[in-house]
């Protein structure tokens, strides 16, 4: 991929003004893994620890679960964990499972004074004709590198 850091952000800022969100922006996963890749961006998994262990997760990202399992309820330590894992020098990807709770964690974030991305279609991507994931997008379908364990 040819793009480089500010034509990935600036294509993101446009993604993320055009859904009207709180935050800087929205990254394709590919995008994520180049801006990852190139030291620019931290990405932050925001999934459950179940989740990572048994559908896995990228490498280099830092778990940080902004819904506990079992029973998905909310982190109420996700901000602090967050302000204790990650320095706010660069931005911030979010990554959970579909795009949705990342979404929240991004928001989140941005209040806090960080700049933060959601990471569109999540690690497992939407849910396809037949009520199955990891067919139609995310960052498993898109080929990226992740670990199981």
């Amino acid at each position: 991929m040819d793009d480089t850091i500010d034509t990935i952000l600036a294509r993101a800022a446009t993604r993320g003004r055009e859904a009207g969100s709180a935050y800087a922006g929205e990254v394709t996963p590919a995008e994520a893994w180049r801006l990852v890749e190139l030291g620019a961006a931290r990405l932050v998994d925001v999934r459950s620890a179940a989740e990572w262990s048994f559908v896995g997760m990228p490498p280099s990202a830092t778990g940080i679960e902004f819904r506990t399992w079992p029973g998905m309820q909310p982190n109420p330590a996700f901000a602090g964990q967050l302000e204790a894992a990650v320095a706010k020098d660069l931005p911030v990807l979010f990554l959970c499972r579909s795009g949705v709770r990342s979404v929240a964690a991004a928001t989140l974030a941005a209040g806090l004074g960080y700049q933060a991305y959601n990471i569109l279609d999540g690690f497992e991507g939407p849910l396809d004709g037949q009520g199955q994931r990891n067919r139609l997008g995310g960052w498993r379908v898109s080929g990226l590198p992740w670990r199981q364990g």
